[in-house]
């Protein structure tokens, strides 16, 4: 008789891997047990068809399990009479971790709609196929009694599914009913309101035009109804969001098609069970106010994920709603009650479960039908990334850069992304980043590190927070260069040892003391080199030039009779023109920059588009948008010298071309155009230099699609292979990864 000990590591606790496993040995006629160990699950068989289990094992799991590894050995044998699922333990630390929170299954959807279910419109039914885990658990092995829904003791029903391993609620951890689970209370300010039907009661509030928070999984969402534009301004002006596009959820894929174009590949993800928002381009028929997403093509859109949003659109009759964060800009979302009360909502929809992980929505868009994740949040948080080179044994935490934060933690090959984080210059949120760098520990079991990881940039907080814990684990600190960490964490998502790259954004603090952010890089993923770049350009003001690129624009032509045309767009006007053109001649109070973001927002400003930037990417994006409705095909001529793209020709250009009396849509798209063209032959000419085929494209301009794609067809069409992200962020949102993976191949 055959007996084997089994460990299996991956998405394995939470997801029905251990009532499955229980069906396949009893099926198979297996003795045994299996049980949770830490991160581990351990499995014991003894019987004929032992070989039969470990081959099947992997290929029938339930929909949510992943194994990432399975060890398998021979043992003494022990003459189980049975085989049974045993009490966890938490003797062993692997490599696994807890699935992310997943949407509401098909089967837990119809008993919510079911009048004759005992879950009918229950707004948090669950299984072990669906529902909440990152954000419920608290360590692990992830069981009931260590998530936060030990406070709810399960009735006499929910127990008996929950002990019944043919039962798909079989330790589901977050199964409950209305008898023993969660509720939903409707407020109006700190005020309860009585009702039977808090959501019925909600919806309804939606409908006079209401602002109502809604506490789900996660965090909490402000919600209005997206068709009324009254309700819309007035969410803008308590949030102060005066033109940030806000993204909506529409109650079914056919109301979504009535106004955004979808392709297979954005249904696909859209209907998937992770729910991320996808950003879509309005189609001819989108009848939204301005307001909804002012100056842009396209608009962010997910489909229900939670019971409680399903049952909103149930006892409604709107089909699409604004459901924005509920935080102000660059902090973390709201999820206590009595702050969500307090909030600036004319209603709150709450509940008494906590939420012990945060997790924002994840946001994905598709450039030239390839996805390309903006946010990577709820419903793919925390599944780890796997390190594809050689590594050292060091334990590494990342901290990432300063906006748009994550964190990551590194053990052997595998690396834990965090969940979005944000902004760590506002307090709350770098508070945010240190409470949730300690729910990693608790979930992972990994609380020693042999080095911190983080940005070059000596005055970020993540920077200052890595010397901190420096000190409090008593390891080293690394500081990575901002767009080498880019770089890798590109590199990895393709398993490539060496290339070019060009990454392109806002800002990242070069080796040189200087404002990077138009880059070509060579990376072998320890090292990088510095091959090229756009042409240095002075920002008179400083930061200041990012929130007024006018200033941008003046310092970039070097023309004050030329920039007079744009006094409007001073403050001060004339005045000010002057006083900044004696500023750059000075050279007071004057950084030097070889951004992309800086350039694009430039050309925005010179095309009448956007002056001011009130949310990150404004001026961009909305240049985007504009070049996106071109009919003209327009060239501008590109300048290269001394591995320098010349950014002040190409401005110019812009501008005389503007002047001449060529639509702003059409000299858009040819800004655009010169300088994706520009940024490839850069890249093209480095990597014929260094002999090396692959050229990627990372950074936050790149997930613009037209210059991404005008970058793919350039290199191309030159016999080079083009890399883009697959499973990881082109912004912010990876560097944490990057720095990471660089720690571990010190």
């Amino acid at each position: 008789m055959n007996s084997l000990k089994i460990l299996t590591q991956g998405i394995v606790q939470g997801v029905g891997f251990r009532p499955y496993v229980y069906r396949l040995a009893s099926e198979l006629n297996l003795k045994g047990y299996v049980r949770n160990l830490g991160n581990v699950v351990e499995i014991i068989i003894e019987g004929e068809n032992a070989q039969s289990f470990v081959e099947r094992l992997p290929k029938e799991l339930p929909p949510i399990a992943k194994i990432n590894s399975m060890n398998v050995e021979a043992i003494e044998k022990h003459d189980y009479t049975d085989f049974e699922i045993i009490e966890s333990g938490d003797s062993y630390s692997g490599i696994s971790v807890i699935p992310p929170d997943i949407a509401i299954c098909d089967k837990c959807l119809s008993e919510i709609r079911n009048p004759e279910d005992r879950r009918y419109k229950y707004a948090f039914n669950a299984c072990t196929d669906c529902g909440p885990r990152f954000t419920v658990i608290e360590s692990v092995p992830y069981d009931r009694i260590r998530t936060s829904m030990d406070e709810f003791p399960l009735c006499d029903e929910c127990l008996a599914e929950y002990e019944e391993p043919l039962n798909r609620r079989y330790h589901g951890e977050a199964i409950c009913c209305s008898e023993c689970g969660p509720e939903m209370e409707l407020y109006e300010g700190m005020h309860k309101i009585n009702t039977d039907n808090p959501i019925k009661s909600g919806a309804q509030k939606l409908k006079e035009g209401k602002i109502l928070a809604i506490k789900g999984i996660g965090g909490t969402h402000l919600v209005v109804d997206a068709y009324n534009d009254k309700a819309i301004k007035e969410l803008r002006k308590r949030l102060n969001r005066p033109n940030q596009a806000f993204a909506v959820m529409c109650r079914d894929l056919e109301s979504l098609q009535d106004y955004a174009e979808l392709t297979e590949k954005e249904i696909e993800t859209i209907t998937s069970n992770k729910r991320p928002i996808v950003i879509l381009k309005k189609n001819n028929d989108y009848a939204f106010p301005e307001s909804l997403s002012p100056g842009l093509h396209n608009i962010g859109v997910m489909l229900p994920y939670s019971p409680m949003h399903h049952l909103l659109f149930d006892e409604g009759d709107i089909d699409t709603y604004v459901m924005t964060s509920a935080n102000t800009p660059g902090e973390p979302m709201m999820i206590a009650n009595d702050e969500i009360v307090n909030g600036v909502s004319d209603y709150s929809l709450v509940h008494n479960r906590q939420i012990l992980n945060r997790c924002d929505d994840s946001v994905i868009r598709f450039r030239n039908n390839e996805l390309s994740f903006i946010r990577r949040s709820r419903g793919y948080t925390p599944e780890p990334y796997t390190i594809n080179y050689d590594v050292n044994d060091l334990n590494v935490l990342a901290l990432g850069p300063e906006l748009d934060v994550t964190f990551s933690v590194a053990k052997d090959n595998i690396v834990y992304p965090s969940q979005h984080i944000g902004n760590t210059n506002k307090p709350k949120t770098l508070a945010f980043l240190k409470e949730a760098i300690e729910n990693m520990e608790r979930i992972t079991k990994i609380n020693e590190f042999d080095m911190i990881a983080c940005d070059l940039h000596p005055n970020f907080f993540t920077t200052r927070l890595a010397h901190n814990l420096a000190e409090k684990y008593g390891c080293e600190v690394l500081q990575v260069q901002h767009h080498h960490a880019h770089s890798v964490a590109l590199a990895n998502d393709s398993a490539i040892e060496e290339m070019i790259v060009i990454a392109a954004d806002g800002v990242g603090y070069g080796s040189d003391k200087t404002s990077w952010g138009g880059e070509i890089l060579y990376t072998n993923i320890k090292d990088f080199e510095r091959l090229g770049h756009l042409q240095p350009q002075l920002m008179p003001g400083g930061d200041v030039a990012t929130r007024y690129p006018a200033r941008m624009l003046a310092s970039i032509l070097n023309d004050e009779d030329l920039i007079k045309n744009y006094s409007d767009y001073f403050k001060y006007g004339n005045v000010e023109i002057k006083n900044i053109f004696k500023q750059i001649a000075a050279g007071i109070n004057v950084g030097k920059t070889t951004s992309t973001g800086r350039v694009l927002d430039s050309m925005a400003v010179a095309l009448e588009i956007c002056h001011e930037r009130t949310y990150e990417g404004e001026c961009s994006m909305k240049l985007e948008s504009a070049a996106y409705y071109s009919t003209k095909d327009l060239e501008i001529p590109i300048v290269i010298e001394n591995d320098t793209l010349n950014t002040s020709e190409i401005l110019k250009e812009v501008v005389k071309l503007y002047q001449n009396g060529e639509k702003k849509a059409d000299v858009a798209a040819a800004g655009q155009n010169a300088i994706g063209k520009g940024l490839s032959e850069l890249a093209i000419s480095a990597a014929n230099k260094k002999g090396i085929k692959e050229i990627g494209a990372t950074g936050g301009v790149f997930y613009n699609e037209a210059i991404t794609n005008t970058v793919k067809n350039s290199i191309e069409n030159e016999d080079f292979t083009f890399i883009q992200h697959k499973n990881t962020c082109a912004g912010d949102g990876s560097v944490s990864l990057g720095q990471a993976i660089i720690a571990k191949k010190l």
